[in-house]
């Protein structure tokens, strides 16, 4: 396994939350690890990236306040829990590696999973 998988995604309503996961290989406990989400027709949208130490994070203004993300390097785990969702959050949601430090350039991300859906009812 060489690309993080991520789970978790479903069906909410709005306000609701949901907890993505994202598996990556132990080798990555070394690097930035970064969320992105691309809704049907736009283009792929930084969300969070959190460093390998898990002391530096980085959002996107249009989720502040509403998502976190967090790693547990011991379980070669990133979460990232969502809370307040919105019909705007819908999208696939993608998790990435970066040998960078946390940044919204999808193009410094090397390594990505095949991406889970989240879709938020009104």
């Amino acid at each position: 396994q060489v690309q993080p998988v991520e789970s978790g995604g479903g069906l909410v309503q709005a306000g609701g939350s949901l907890r993505l996961s994202c598996a990556a290989p132990r080798t990555f406990s070394r690097y930035t690890m970064g969320w992105f989400r691309q809704a049907p027709g736009e283009e792929r949208e930084f969300v969070v990236a959190i460093n390998w130490s898990g002391d530096s994070t980085y959002y996107a203004d249009s989720v502040k306040g509403r998502f976190t993300i967090s790693r547990d390097n011991a379980k070669n785990t990133v979460y990232l829990q969502m809370n307040s969702l919105k019909p705007e959050d819908t999208a696939v949601y993608y998790c990435a590696a970066s040998l960078r430090r946390p940044g919204a350039n999808a193009n410094d991300y090397t390594y990505w999973g095949q991406g889970t859906q989240v879709t938020v009812s009104s």
